[in-house]
């Protein structure tokens, strides 16, 4: 018999901690981070990452295990995450991986088989370096010339994928075609993903109202905090919230400017997180309206039961 696992996706600010909390409550879970950015220590409010008060006593992992300048690929996150949901089952309790980074999700519910070659921090910030000099049309055709397949996949704006897929081809003359040709289709576990979604414009609202509670809650003062440990350069200070502040504190952008940039690049990650989980993944949809939360978080809870039992 398979493990099960419960996987809880959806773009950002959609409503994915709530209902993670609520079936961990409901259910006797525990919660597994799916966010590729929330392992890192410091870096709280531009993650959105849950606050003590907010987990309602439930236990949560994957969440603030390195500090920013320390390497963790999607490899790592797969090790650590299989290894959590293990320790939950053997507790006796369901595993529920809650976050919106599709790639890493899928690298643990479908087992990919990576490279033993781990990153290479000199190459990755060279990459990003050329990026901010001369932005990433260069990069782009080098990765058309040696990946088609893959550059197919990638938007040119996505820089952290556009630079793993280039990062990879150098360091093992393979490319991230290859690697993900030699995947396994079956998932390893008995896995229910749960899907959450709704009308863009609400969705839309949401993510700026997030991110100007994120200001106001002090993620100005977090990055000039994080700039002065010297982790300016770190690539997990490339993530959405924190480039566009450090342009800001740099004196590159307006802090109006910066604010509106986090503003549309967390509009614009949300809809490439849809379009990943509806490509990518056999995903139980749920359409989410503000009026109908409650009954819709019960059908939702109805169907994990029956998929539970």
């Amino acid at each position: 018999m398979k493990k099960k696992v419960v996987s809880i996706v959806g773009p950002t600010a959609v409503g994915k901690t709530a209902l993670g909390i609520a079936a961990a409550k409901k259910f006797q879970g525990e919660i597994i981070s799916g966010d590729s950015t929330q392992i890192y220590i410091g870096m709280d409010i531009g993650t959105a990452k849950v606050t003590q008060e907010e987990t309602e006593g439930i236990p949560h992992h994957m969440i603030d295990i390195i500090r920013p300048d320390q390497p963790f690929s999607v490899a790592d996150f797969q090790e650590h995450v299989k290894y959590h949901i293990e320790a939950v089952h053997e507790r006796g309790n369901l595993p529920i991986i809650v976050g919106g980074s599709g790639l890493y999700i899928q690298s643990v519910l479908f087992d990919y088989h990576f490279s033993d070659q781990r990153r290479d921090e000199e190459l990755t910030n060279q990459l990003f370096q050329q990026i901010e000099a001369e932005g990433t049309e260069k990069l782009y055709e080098r990765l058309k010339q040696v990946d088609p397949e893959q550059a197919g996949k990638v938007h040119p704006n996505n820089h952290r994928r556009l630079v793993r897929a280039l990062e990879v081809y150098e360091l093992t003359g393979l490319t991230m075609s290859d690697y993900q040709k030699e995947q396994q289709a079956e998932s390893p576990y008995d896995p229910f993903i749960i899907g959450l979604d709704m009308e863009r414009a609400i969705l839309y609202d949401r993510i700026n109202r997030r991110v100007d509670q994120m200001i106001e809650a002090g993620l100005i003062d977090e990055v000039q905090a994080l700039i002065e440990k010297g982790y300016k350069d770190c690539q997990s200070m490339h993530a959405i919230g924190y480039k566009e502040i450090v342009a800001y504190l740099e004196n590159r952008l307006s802090q109006t400017d910066a604010i509106a940039a986090v503003k549309q690049n967390s509009r614009k990650y949300a809809k490439r997180q849809l379009t990943w989980f509806r490509n990518k993944l056999d995903v139980n949809w749920y359409q989410l309206t503000e009026k109908e939360a409650s009954q819709q978080m019960k059908l939702i809870l109805s169907d994990l039961a029956g998929f539970l039992e």
